[in-house]
């Protein structure tokens, strides 16, 4: 090859080491860049056809080793749509094309990436930093189940979310065997309990209590919890129970631990009107407190609550979720009431979970999954085309996206750069050295050639 092929070779080297400077620089400069992957430098020796003995060292040439598989570390954030995947995989974005009416026009072209700054803009979308639209398959709210299999851009719209009608309410409480209700006289046998005679102008026999004989009512009953309901509309209106003690096994033989329980039809009725209604089944209790036999839930048949009419209403107290046991207060200990009713309510906020879901904040206190995010991972991660934006492209060499082989997301969190500062400025004094030495052999090659010329003097 001679002095010239050495100055080639040379030249090359120099080439080789500004490659590797410029993706030096490049790491370095976005060792802050959210979701940055750094770009490695491979050096590739061009090695001349000759005889076995005479076997060249040879040039160089460069190219860039992706690191898109080297994670970087995940730290929390304060915003609650940041996110960052930990393990493999990207998110799956795109980019408008074009802008028509303040709306974005997307091609339809999919992108990936680690960024996962995403924040809620004016209209909608989640975006991120970098101006990537973030995908995934919308959820159904009432199913909570994903609409579909395929990703695409997701909006979120300020509509609100309709009312949901109560149709169950879950009670759980502990009647106290001896309740101390106003009425009650510890000296006469069954004081405590309700007297159906009390009642008589009800020709069903107590099956509902009437305005003027709410107060006597009361005083033989003991408070059983409220709950808010709501109709179809989304209008509230509390549901107020009642039990009353209608026997007990301490009467003696043919006697019977029993309760009934009432639910509130009139908080203002008078005279004749319904005022408490009697849902008709007798809960009894053995000896150990346990119902016998097992009462797992009652209906309340369409009722109207001060003037607001219900759908039919299951109350729902399991196969032991009622118990008497003595009770030194003498009343109901509910340990649990709620119900499955909800107001219509505006999106507030939106929010990214641990498990990939996107969920909204409503105004009227429910939290609705709205979303489910996908992770695209690819069988050639490393062969993907880096674009602007911290975002990948796929090509032939990466294969296609698969999905549901990925890592976990985590919210309120984000991935730092894969880039650190001190092995690239370690990269850096190599990459220096390297330089000058090949600038050495040209200086040498030249003084060579200048010693050749001066033997024609």
């Amino acid at each position: 090859m001679g002095i010239f092929g050495a100055l080639t070779t040379s030249v090359a080297g120099l080439r080789a080491q500004s490659y590797a400077l410029e993706n030096i620089s490049g790491n370095i400069a976005n060792s802050q860049t959210t979701a940055f992957k750094r770009i490695d430098t491979s050096f590739i020796d061009l090695i001349p056809d000759t005889g076995v003995s005479n076997q060249l060292a040879g040039s160089v040439a460069t190219s860039s080793r992706e690191t898109n598989t080297v994670s970087g570390d995940i730290q929390n954030a304060s915003v609650s749509t940041y996110m960052a995947i930990s393990g493999d995989g990207f998110f799956v974005v795109q980019k408008p094309g074009s802008v028509s009416d303040n709306q974005p026009v997307f091609n339809g072209v999919d992108n990936y990436t680690r960024r996962g700054d995403f924040t809620l803009d004016k209209n909608g979308y989640l975006v991120n930093g970098a101006g990537y639209y973030l995908e995934g398959i919308p959820i159904d709210p009432t199913t909570g189940n994903p609409t579909g299999s395929n990703p695409q851009v997701l909006k979120f719209s300020s509509d609100f979310l309709p009312a949901q009608p109560t149709t169950v309410v879950s009670y759980r409480a502990n009647l106290a065997s001896y309740p101390l209700t106003s009425s009650h006289d510890t000296s006469v046998p069954g004081s405590e309990l309700l007297n159906v005679a009390d009642f008589t102008s009800d020709p069903t026999g107590s099956g509902a209590v009437i305005g003027s004989d709410s107060q006597t009512f009361i005083s033989q009953s003991i408070a059983g919890g409220a709950t808010t309901a709501y109709d179809v509309s989304g209008s509230p209106v509390s549901l107020q129970f009642r039990w009353a003690k209608t026997d007990s096994a301490s009467l003696g033989t043919g006697h019977t631990d029993t309760w009934n329980l009432f639910y509130q039809v009139d908080a203002n009725a008078t005279g004749t009107d319904a005022a408490w209604q009697n849902v008709g089944t007798d809960f009894t209790f053995a000896a150990n407190g346990q119902m016998n036999p097992a009462v797992a839930s009652v209906s309340l048949s369409s009722p109207t609550v001060n003037g607001i009419a219900l759908g039919n209403i299951t109350v729902n107290f399991g196969a032991s979720g009622l118990t008497q046991f003595a009770d030194t207060n003498g009343n109901a200990q509910v340990n649990d009431i709620h119900q499955d009713g909800f107001p219509a309510g505006s999106l507030q906020t939106v929010s990214i979970g641990d498990d990939g879901r996107v969920v909204g904040s409503y105004s009227n206190g429910r939290n609705i999954a709205l979303a489910q995010i996908v992770i695209a991972t690819f069988n050639g991660a490393n062969f993907l085309k880096r674009v602007d934006g911290g975002a990948f492209e796929m090509t032939d060499q990466s294969g296609p996206a698969i999905f549901g082989k990925g890592g976990s997301i985590k919210g309120s969190s984000l991935e730092g750069s894969n880039s650190d500062i001190a092995d690239e400025f370690t990269k850096l004094i190599v990459t220096q050295q390297a330089y000058s030495a090949n600038t050495k052999v040209i200086t040498t090659a030249n003084q060579m050639t200048q010693d050749l010329l001066n033997v024609l003097r």
